[in-house]
């Protein structure tokens, strides 16, 4: 019986020491993104990095997105773009990861990559009205009309009074030679933005 009470106290001792350090670290981490946020605020991004970096691990999440983010706010998009790939794969379901994904990678022009991204986040959220515009405008600059309406539809069924999705769905429309869709998404462009150009140059290419 003494013997059990004996492995028991250890037992208890070694829980209430890995709690304490476990708490210690959580703490200590949350002092460095405080930090980091400070210095961010300040534009110096190399220090934001040195608060996060001596807490850095490959198999966690938060900083590597953090540091995925503070190294595309320095421009250096390789480091970004290597960060944010990791918080991915750490966390597939992940929306915030690959919007995050996308913004080196754009900068980079892996399109291929970014439109990857876009399609996962369609899987996971198929309403997801950002994903489905720069999907809507890849197509449109690939010269992929139809493609570009599709994706460009979703958003306007679901925000019928959103002009960028208005103004790229009219162009798309007028290029795949489909005139009177293409002036009614003009026109309702024109409601939103009376002045614009863009959407007034569409509406006269487009009678």
């Amino acid at each position: 019986m003494e013997v059990l009470k004996k492995i028991f106290f250890a037992a208890m001792l070694f829980y209430t020491c890995s709690a304490a350090y476990a708490q210690s670290g959580s703490t200590a981490l949350q002092k460095a993104f405080k930090n980091s946020y400070a210095n961010e605020t300040k534009q110096n991004y190399q220090a934001a990095i040195n608060d996060i970096t001596p807490y850095y691990a490959d198999n966690n999440y938060e900083t590597n997105l953090r540091l995925g983010w503070l190294y595309y706010s320095s421009k250096n998009y390789t480091a970004a773009e290597n960060y944010y790939a990791k918080a991915v794969n750490l966390k597939p379901n992940s929306i915030e990861a690959k919007f995050g994904y996308v913004k080196p990678l754009s900068v980079l022009e892996r399109w291929d990559k970014v439109i990857a991204q876009y399609n996962a986040i369609i899987k996971l959220d198929a309403q997801n009205t950002q994903a489905n515009y720069w999907l809507g405008v890849i197509n449109y600059n690939r010269k992929q009309y139809e493609a570009a309406i599709k994706y460009l539809s979703k958003v306007t069924t679901l925000y019928p009074f959103d002009y960028d999705g208005n103004h790229m769905l009219g162009w798309s429309y007028l290029f795949a030679g489909r005139k009177a869709e293409a002036r009614a998404s003009f026109e309702k462009a024109l409601l939103i933005k009376p002045e614009d150009t863009s959407s007034a140059d569409g509406l006269n290419k487009s009678k």
